[in-house]
């Protein structure tokens, strides 16, 4: 598979297709929402947005990143190779980027034709992760055992386990195993220093600050160098309603979080103080048949966040968070999006994860933590959303 060079969240990948109907496979209430504003869609940002017309920046980057796991190409297999230095010539047509222009709106027409307008049919169903369609079976796939995804199990409304535990009880062993009700309850903030790695670092450690407040206010600083011996900051950050991301360096570097981005951002922020997540989630459920995420046996539970889907993965064993994998919607299909936790360490008497890795289809990002300060006062500008 080739390497996705996405430059940033929210990269220069952009400029492509147009608004595609995605209904949600459910639809609970959504989060409380700040007082609305009217955020830019993506043809009054990009330029030669043909078809992508009328929807949010991020989820038109999110299209971008579908688009890049569904083939397994990156930018510049779409784009010249001239935007990597010039970013205006990502507008510039080039015949892929006419094709998945076609193939976004044959995509809608069967759908709309077929499915009553359900999302079925995305690029992935056909492409697979490859550039082009295979038209003749596999005998190699079919007769092969494909390695197990603990990201495919579905849950049953009758459990496949006997005596299996129900949510509830698995979310009672989780707060336990991280120091019981009574400690986390008395975490109200901590603030995290270490080093992060990603690909908007082309793969180099920068500095990294956390700050989390709760219920549900959480920020990530880096410190990433452009070049020229300048240091910029970049920030994710949501403040209890609002979520953005301002780039360090990008074509977009102010992005407002909407749909299942925000609900996404939400989820990291509540999961930041656990004593709430037996309320985060509606519709909790369970009944998943056995799985592992390496060599871990892990249960799971899938509830909504809002309109979005999130499964959490849990260490049979310890009890532990191992992984949260949720899901964004986007013009051509739903995006996942994996954090795995890991190096769990006692922080006042709370154990809390010292290393994460976020997945999704932009690329893939490492926090460690080199140290987490327990209930530290935290100024109220490190949530607010910068002016301008």
């Amino acid at each position: 598979m080739k390497t996705r060079s996405i430059i940033s969240a929210a990269t220069a990948a952009a400029f492509l297709l147009g608004a595609v109907s995605a209904d949600a496979q459910q639809a609970p209430k959504t989060i409380p929402a700040a007082p609305a504003q009217k955020l830019p869609t993506a043809e009054q940002v990009f330029k030669n947005v043909q078809v992508l017309k009328g929807i949010p920046v991020d989820e038109f980057m999110g299209t971008m990143g579908f688009f890049a796991a569904s083939l397994s190409l990156n930018c510049t297999d779409c784009h010249v190779k001239a935007a990597n230095d010039d970013w205006a010539r990502y507008a510039d047509d080039t015949p892929l980027k006419q094709t998945a222009r076609k193939m976004v709106l044959m995509v809608r027409m069967l759908n709309q034709n077929s499915f009553g307008g359900t999302q079925t049919i995305t690029c992935y169903t056909c492409h697979r992760s490859n550039n082009q369609p295979k038209d003749i079976p596999s005998l190699t796939e079919q007769y092969a055992v494909p390695p197990e995804d603990p990201n495919d199990v579905e849950s049953h409304p009758q459990s496949l386990t006997p005596n299996a535990p129900t949510p509830a009880q698995i979310l009672d062993k989780y707060i336990a195993a991280l120091g019981g009700a009574e400690k986390l309850a008395k975490l109200t903030s901590y603030v995290g220093k270490g080093s992060y790695t990603g690909f908007d670092t082309s793969a180099d450690k920068v500095p990294v600050e956390v700050y989390a407040k709760a219920p549900d206010q959480r920020t990530t600083i880096l410190h990433a160098p452009v070049g020229g011996g300048v240091i910029k900051d970049g920030t994710t950050a949501f403040d209890g309603h609002s979520g953005w991301i301002n780039a360090a360096n990008t074509l977009v570097p102010m992005m407002n979080l909407t749909g299942g981005n925000l609900e996404g951002a939400k989820v990291d922020a509540v999961l930041s103080f656990p004593g709430s997540v037996k309320t985060m989630l509606t519709n909790l459920r369970a009944g998943f048949p056995a799985t592992r995420i390496g060599d871990r046996d892990v249960v799971v539970i899938e509830g909504n966040m809002g309109r979005s889907g999130v499964k959490l993965y849990f260490d049979k064993q310890s009890g532990l968070l191992l992984r949260q994998l949720r899901y964004a919607r986007t013009a051509v299909g739903l995006n996942p999006t994996q954090v795995d936790y890991s190096d769990y360490r006692d922080v006042a008497g709370v154990k809390l994860p010292f290393k994460w890795i976020v997945t999704w289809t932009d690329g893939q990002s490492s926090y460690e933590m080199d140290s987490i300060q327990a209930n530290v006062p935290i100024d109220a500008s490190k949530f607010a959303m910068p002016k301008g």
